[in-house]
């Protein structure tokens, strides 16, 4: 892949969440795999987003999305409810308790994609059905650049299905648990390693608080995570994440080979994701500006540098 992608297609969830921490709760707040993306990913990029919603889904979270440029024509409003989810985390914000989970709408949710969207160069395949991600690449014309997450409950239940996704994917998003039992290793190292086999030339490792690995050009390279005082709500950290981490890539004008693009990439979805944290459902995301994004980054790279005098241990005296 080589030149300018000007936007991107995030196909996924469009939800009602109510979710429950220790430092409060929401109740059937803005949520969604397809949602947390496009608003990390409008700060570098035109986001077209495919997912359906049911018609209690209210109007002025549709606002919240169409004002911030993101393109909603592929949104399909169907007779029913909108999908619901109900999750609770406690002290290990790293891990969600689900309390209930009403897929309404989206159970028979099928991505049927406009012509302008099947000539989009650039899709986000969120964490749907395998074979669904399947079928809206077999849509699209000529994509140069395809990415996907999956989650624990497709890997259980479609496993041939995702390796045989992976095949056409050039960058996979995975968390640490579903790495590991995906891949069958026993860390998260040869996870990534087995993952490129498959197909991808890039993986993405999530780690949550502690960070991520990235894979790319046969090494690996390890990121914590940007530091915080508190962290109130990890809803969508994932998908926030990888929303900047592919704006960030296709408005570099690089390709899949620039280790340097991979790399600052992951350092814009750490900190976007680390804004998206600090406080409940999308508020965060809804209002953060280009600006304050910048200047964490640059905190973030600077608190990564070494400097030129840490290549090698001091000589002993």
């Amino acid at each position: 892949m080589t030149g300018k992608i000007e936007s991107i297609v995030v196909v996924g969830s469009v939800a009602l969440d109510s979710v429950k921490t220790p430092e409060g709760e929401t109740h059937e707040a803005l949520g969604g795999s397809a949602v947390y993306f496009s608003l990390a990913a409008r700060h570098f990029t035109r986001v077209r987003v495919v997912g359906v919603v049911g018609e209690d889904f209210p109007a002025q979270h549709r606002e919240t999305l169409a004002s911030r440029g993101i393109d909603l024509s592929g949104l399909q409003t169907v007779p029913g409810r909108t999908f619901r989810w109900v999750g609770k985390f406690g002290r290990n914000l790293n891990a969600a308790k689900t309390l209930s989970t009403q897929l309404n709408v989206f159970e028979t949710f099928r991505p049927k994609l406009t012509e302008a969207q099947k000539d989009c160069q650039a899709v986000f395949l969120a964490n749907i059905d395998p074979d669904l991600q399947a079928d809206v690449l077999r849509q699209m014309r000529r994509p140069r650049l395809v990415a996907c997450d999956t989650m624990d409950f497709w890997i259980t239940s479609k496993r041939q299905a995702l390796k045989d996704l992976l095949k056409r994917v050039d960058i996979f998003f995975v968390n640490e648990g579903e790495a590991l039992k995906l891949t069958r290793q026993a860390n998260n190292v040869r996870a990534a390693r087995k993952l490129a086999e498959w197909g991808p030339s890039v993986v993405v490792v999530k780690k949550g608080e502690h960070g991520a690995l990235l894979l790319a050009g046969g090494r690996i390279f390890p990121f914590p995570a940007f530091p915080l005082d508190q962290v109130k709500d990890p809803t969508g950290a994932g998908d926030t994440f990888a929303g900047a981490f592919l704006g960030s890539f296709l408005a570099a004008e690089t390709d899949l080979n620039n280790i340097h693009a991979l790399k600052h990439s992951v350092v814009c979805g750490t900190v976007m994701a680390s804004f998206n944290v600090s406080d409940f459902s999308t508020r965060v995301l809804e209002n953060v500006d280009l600006a304050a994004v910048r200047q964490r980054v640059r905190e973030f790279a600077d608190l990564l540098s070494c400097g030129n005098g840490a290549a090698a241990p001091p000589a002993k005296t």
